[in-house]
């Protein structure tokens, strides 16, 4: 199997020296306004969700690079004081024959009170939505994400402070109607190694990561502080058996798995991960920014590039590419 695969990159390495410039795009995707990017793939086209940090917003196009021109469509914007403003890391995910969108939204004058909320509709463009979002959290959460476990059932993960000192990884089971949380709150990685200090400790950002040949589940997380260029991502892999809402279920990365100061990006983090067409992919999506400080603001841009394997069959992050760089579009 290791071989098939090895032999599979290889051939994946060459073809990439052969790329017709009518199926190649170019990063970055979305310049600016780029921050906490998410694409999935259905029916045909890529859908890219964005945010002006005042509403959510969905562009669709047929390729990735058509996602650059493509029309955005506004899915939510609130008057409401509590949720109108500091909009961020939309997501969408389609679970029991629905789509959801979950975000993060809080008031316009600080972010105490930024909290996950949901959309629900049966298309993603336009998105048809219910009447009013629903919220999903009573404290201080940002960032969520769902992830998938065969034997027990949907999770949300999010970044929190729930009873610890320093923003950490945070996982929950989602209800049956995926639009609310039910069970205890598990906090599954706190910010303790030196390499997730930087600036002050973070865990943020988390994306769920499936790798097919290995049965592997991983959540990628987004480690250090964004105004630092030492954001990065790190990952957590789950051990396949144990409650995931357990700490002991999972296995930290040794330090960062993708970090910036190559090619002109840094704070490259806050990332998630869609398959290609034929399901051959797995690509990954993140922010970056041509601040050599770090950046949390809106010059972060969004970048696309795959995903490799190692010979044990473990994600190979590589490194950012060259913004000249040429890249087939996903198979």
């Amino acid at each position: 199997m290791i071989a098939v695969r090895l032999l599979a990159a290889l051939l994946g390495a060459l073809s990439y020296l052969f790329i017709n410039p009518a199926t190649a795009f170019t990063n970055p995707i979305r310049r600016p306004g780029g921050s906490d990017p998410q694409i999935v793939y259905s029916g045909g086209y890529y859908y890219l969700m964005s945010t002006t940090w005042t509403n959510v917003q969905i562009a669709r196009a047929t390729t990735i690079e058509g996602l650059k021109t493509a029309e955005r469509k506004v899915v939510y914007s609130s008057n409401v004081a509590s949720r109108c403003c500091n909009v961020w890391a939309p997501e969408t995910h389609y679970l029991d024959g629905t789509w959801y969108i979950y975000f993060t939204a809080g008031n316009k004058d600080n972010l105490d009170g930024q909290n996950l909320h949901v959309l629900k509709g049966e298309n993603l463009h336009p998105m048809i939505a219910p009447i009013r979002s629903q919220r999903l959290t009573n404290e201080w959460s940002i960032d969520g994400t769902v992830v998938r476990f065969n034997q027990f059932g949907n999770y949300l993960a999010y970044s929190c402070f729930h009873g610890v000192q320093y923003q950490s990884l945070c996982i929950q089971k989602l209800g049956n109607d995926n639009a609310s949380l039910q069970g205890s709150i598990g906090v599954i990685s706190q910010p303790t190694e030196t390499w997730e200090r930087s600036g002050t400790p973070v865990n943020e950002g988390p994306a769920a990561l499936y790798i097919q040949d290995t049965g592997k589940t991983y959540i990628a997380y987004s480690a250090n502080y964004c105004w630092t260029p030492d954001y990065c991502i790190a990952t957590l892999e789950w051990d396949g058996k144990t409650d995931p809402a357990s700490a002991t279920a999972w296995t930290k990365s040794a330090g960062c798995v993708f970090s910036g100061g190559v090619n002109g990006h840094y704070g490259t983090g806050h990332n998630s991960f869609f398959l290609s067409p034929d399901g051959s992919q797995t690509w990954n999506v993140y922010h970056a920014t041509s601040n050599s400080k770090g950046a949390c603001d809106d010059s972060r841009y969004t970048m696309v590039q795959v995903l490799g394997t190692k010979a044990d069959g473990s994600p190979d992050f590589g490194t950012p590419v060259a913004l000249s760089y040429d890249s087939a579009e996903p198979h």
